[in-house]
């Protein structure tokens, strides 16, 4: 729990808060939009839950903090912690699930679930915490642990040995991991029918995303949603392979239909998938500029 003797000031007065050990990972922002905002180079409470979706949605921030920088200092909100904690995985659209639980070591990157009769697949590392554990083994366990880039791997040998799942990993990025299956450059790797790997270089050597169901598209740090420019972006301040590299692995992405991009950092967002291939196409020519 977070020291509420080093509540942030930004905070509004009430029961949730930020403490200053918050490292402005983003989570709570998107996971509880409500409740949290970015406040100079750190999240900071800018309302209180106001309705008990608001509550529950601020508790599920709370859990998932990699730094545990999210307090309450109300027993009776404590004591429902452990409530929020069974909503996770949490639905997000259909079979893929936000799994909670965000890893420090990732810098709070979000991690995803998609249960499918094929196996289930674990896109990038959250926590190895055993409630997480045990909801997944409830859910059916895992078959395959998807990594997006080298940066987002958190606990991943934890969460490969407990499940005995294979791990899929862009070559580039899995050198000296212990990784079962890579592929190379941009090339695509066809998992399953419904689990294609696209080969996207450009934010690591070694990034790559994952498409499910021609539907939901599991994107790292390569691609995500800005709320603020009305469309999806690559991060040029946070590329540390190749800025050239990473437009040519978005333009690549262009001959694909999807409806969500999820990211491993920044905002997931939905549409159709027409409306998704224009903000791509507006984002290949922002990049380009």
């Amino acid at each position: 729990m977070a020291n509420a003797a080093k509540r942030r000031l930004e905070n509004v007065p009430g029961d949730f808060f930020v403490d200053e050990s918050c490292i402005d990972c983003d989570a709570c922002r998107w996971i509880a939009p409500h409740t949290f905002t970015q406040a100079g180079d750190q999240s900071a409470v800018h309302q209180q839950p106001q309705s008990p979706q608001q509550r529950m949605a601020a508790l599920q921030a709370l859990v998932s903090c990699p730094t545990a920088s999210i307090g309450a200092t109300d027993k009776a909100t404590q004591a429902q912690t452990s409530r929020a904690v069974a909503t996770l995985p949490r639905a997000i659209d259909g079979n893929v699930f936000h799994c909670g639980f965000h890893a420090e070591s990732s810098f709070g990157a979000a991690s995803w679930l998609i249960v499918r009769p094929g196996g289930n697949v674990l896109v990038d590392s959250p926590r190895f915490a055993m409630p997480l554990v045990k909801r997944i083994e409830a859910m059916g366990g895992l078959h395959t642990l998807f990594l997006t880039h080298r940066d987002d791997i958190a606990d991943h040998d934890k969460w490969a040995a407990h499940f005995g799942c294979k791990r899929v990993m862009h070559a580039d990025d899995a050198r000296g991991l212990k990784i079962d299956q890579t592929l190379q450059g941009r090339d695509q790797l066809q998992l399953a029918d419904d689990l294609l790997v696209i080969g996207t270089p450009g934010h690591t050597r070694g990034s790559a995303c994952l498409l499910h169901a021609k539907r939901h598209l599991f994107t790292g740090d390569h691609l995500a949603w800005s709320a603020r420019r009305g469309q999806l972006i690559g991060f040029r301040d946070a590329c540390w392979y190749s800025w050239p590299e990473q437009i040519e692995s978005m333009k690549a992405l262009q001959s694909l239909s999807f409806e969500w991009v999820l990211p491993g950092h920044g905002r997931l967002h939905h549409a159709s998938a027409a409306d998704m291939a224009t903000s791509l196409a507006r984002c290949v020519e922002w990049m380009e500029k």
